[in-house]
């Protein structure tokens, strides 16, 4: 299978094995804002270079089951169509999986990204073996898949499990979807740094070791500067994590309560800071939750980093995975 993950300015692509193993990785631009001809043309080149580095490694061409997707929602799943993404303005009702199959005269399906990362951790990562598989990747937003015995949960139109878009704060900042108080606005890689950020300049004495590592500029503390701090030992950092487990916290205890998975995954960039944390997280979250047998449901980092779009888009074509 090719597996291709489209974001708002790259194309990451790649050969993904029966195994979920990435072959023959490629990175190309993607123009967003160029027009949906020119959008296509991205995800063209991008296909062709992963089959043109396979060759040229392997010594020969092989059959390719297929191509699986992965774009920005909102989507059509069932229908393989780009509905209208707010960092890929090129495509509106666009239909990529029927554009990109008459191309390459393969079967294509689409999928929204952080769904078919789950699939590819329920297959081949950290959920295999588990029948109910809640995963949520935690970056510059916040976004979670539901896999329920092999099969995505889309819900009725395909766009369910946007579970970054639950409030826990209906008088909390305003998210960029318009709600108030999404786990996405209090808790994403973005959140924790602009927490960061106030904590220091409300205490510049405090936030010292934070203020060195950014050049004495409060304005260009990142995440991953608060993750270096705290492994560090800085107290501001651990405080600023800290804060941030809670709130993920009761996020997590309230899908629990709705959902009851077997297990509970957690991907994306700044969940890397918040590993040596998940203990805390776990212990927390069961504490909110009103499920007595919370603590048998276990929290694991995902299997797939960085490429966790690649496989994702890969598994749509999986042995053992099963599509609405």
């Amino acid at each position: 299978m090719i597996g291709v993950d489209i974001g708002g300015t790259k194309i990451a692509a790649g050969i993904v094995a029966p195994t979920g193993e990435i072959r023959h990785r490629v990175r190309t631009p993607m123009f967003s804002n160029d027009g949906a001809a020119a959008g296509l043309a991205a995800v063209k080149s991008a296909i062709d270079a992963v089959i043109a580095a396979s060759t040229k490694a392997e010594g020969a061409s092989h059959s390719l089951a297929g191509i699986g997707i992965c774009a920005p929602g909102p989507l059509d799943p069932f229908n393989g169509v780009v509905l209208n993404p707010p960092n890929v303005l090129c495509w509106r009702n666009f239909p990529l999986a029927a554009e990109v199959s008459r191309i390459f005269n393969v079967p294509v399906k689409l999928e929204n990204d952080a769904n078919a990362a789950a699939l590819a951790e329920t297959i081949w990562g950290a959920g295999r073996g588990y029948q109910t598989v809640f995963y949520t990747t935690i970056g510059t937003g916040i976004g979670t898949g539901i896999v329920i015995g092999g099969r995505i949960y889309n819900g009725r139109t395909g766009a369910a499990a946007e579970g970054g878009h639950m409030s826990i704060d209906y008088r909390g900042p305003l998210c960029g979807c318009g709600k108030p108080g999404c786990i996405e606005v209090l808790a994403s890689g973005h959140a924790i740094a602009r927490r960061a950020r106030a904590k220091v300049a409300a205490d510049p004495v405090r936030g010292s070791a934070l203020l060195q590592v950014a050049g004495g500029n409060v304005d260009a503390i990142n995440g991953e500067m608060v993750g270096a701090a705290f492994s560090a030992g800085d107290p501001l950092a651990r405080e600023t994590l800290m804060e941030t487990v809670d709130l993920l916290a009761i996020w997590l205890s309230n899908i629990v309560d709705l959902l009851e998975p077997d297990v509970i995954i957690i991907g994306g960039g700044a969940s890397l800071l918040l590993r040596p944390l998940f203990g805390d997280l776990h212990r927390r979250l069961c504490e909110f939750s009103i499920i007595q047998r919370c603590n048998e449901i276990p929290l694991l980092p995902a299997f797939y980093g960085e490429e966790a779009g690649i496989a994702g888009a890969g598994a749509l074509f999986a042995s053992g995975a099963v599509r609405s």
